[in-house]
């Protein structure tokens, strides 16, 4: 996937979880998607602990911060 689907890929998801707005943030999104080269799997995984990143830190987004966490988190095992 590219960048735009990539997004609108992480949107529905939010989307049929209920989530309306926006939960992350569009740097957070773009380094999601460099690192996993546009492959779902790796998408959920690092939008997921992004997730849970963000809420560690008692953030109301995801931002590329949270995403750099992410990184770090699943590229690292």
């Amino acid at each position: 996937m590219d960048l735009v689907e990539c997004a609108a890929y992480v949107k529905h998801h939010l989307s049929l979880a209920g989530r309306s707005d926006p939960l992350f943030s569009d740097d957070a999104l773009g380094a999601i998607h460099r690192t996993s080269r546009g492959v779902p799997r790796s998408i959920n995984n690092l939008a997921i602990q992004a997730l849970v990143a963000a809420f560690a830190e008692g953030k109301g987004i995801v931002d590329e911060s949270c995403a750099r966490t992410a990184i770090d988190e699943v590229t690292s095992e």
